[in-house]
């Protein structure tokens, strides 16, 4: 069965609202929950964050607050307890991300990565996971995964640790992975570009269980 965060996410950003479809995806949509769990936001500030206008933050607003995951009030707005409920089971699969520095593996001045708990098994050849980082506005995107002890990078390096040394490092050090565990690092021109299409190839790895 798919994780519920996922079924329950993706039914509110696909959700029909009258005039034009609004101009997000399930990744604002996202990064919206991750701003409230951390502390009470207003709407110009959100949109702010978000690099999104008005509009789109008023429906991502009111589309979180009829699934009942936020409450607002003239402070802003927050979680509510099944909100916060739905990001603890978030953040168990997307385990850490964390901004970068430059590595062997890195292809632009802003680098993110982002650790997904246990899903080796849905990871290929890497290559969907950076076309998805590369169409949200990656320069690059590679896919690690950690097996038999080691970090390797599939149809590319079987010992990261030794072919690219100073990323194993960053990977072991920032991230600490585990068995069966997969580390995404994307490339941008910004951080902001950099932390969503890493978000957006790391997404894909959660299509099914």
């Amino acid at each position: 069965m798919p994780y519920a965060f996922k079924q329950l996410l993706e039914k509110i950003a696909s959700g029909k609202a009258p005039g034009p479809s609004p101009s997000f995806s399930i990744l604002h949509m996202i990064l919206a929950i991750e701003l409230m769990s951390e502390k009470t936001i207003g709407r110009n500030k959100l949109a702010e964050k978000l690099s999104v206008g008005e509009g789109v933050v008023r429906t991502i607003i009111e589309r979180l607050r009829d699934a009942g995951l936020i409450i607002t009030s003239k402070t802003g707005c927050i979680l509510t307890d099944k909100g916060l409920s739905l990001w603890k089971e978030y953040e168990s699969v997307f385990k850490r991300k964390i901004q970068v520095g430059k590595n062997e593996l890195t292809f632009a001045p802003y680098n993110f990565a982002i650790l997904v708990k246990n899903r080796l098994h849905k990871v290929k050849s890497g290559v969907e996971q950076r076309d998805a980082a590369v169409i949200t506005g990656a320069k690059g995107a590679t896919t690690i995964i950690f097996k038999a002890g080691r970090l390797m990078i599939p149809s590319v390096s079987n010992n990261v640790a030794e072919d690219f040394p100073k990323a194993a490092d960053q990977i072991f050090r920032l991230l600490k992975p585990e068995e069966n565990d997969v580390i995404i690092i994307g490339s941008a021109e910004s951080l902001e570009k950099a932390e969503y299409s890493t978000l957006a190839s790391a997404w894909t790895l959660v299509n099914d269980c």
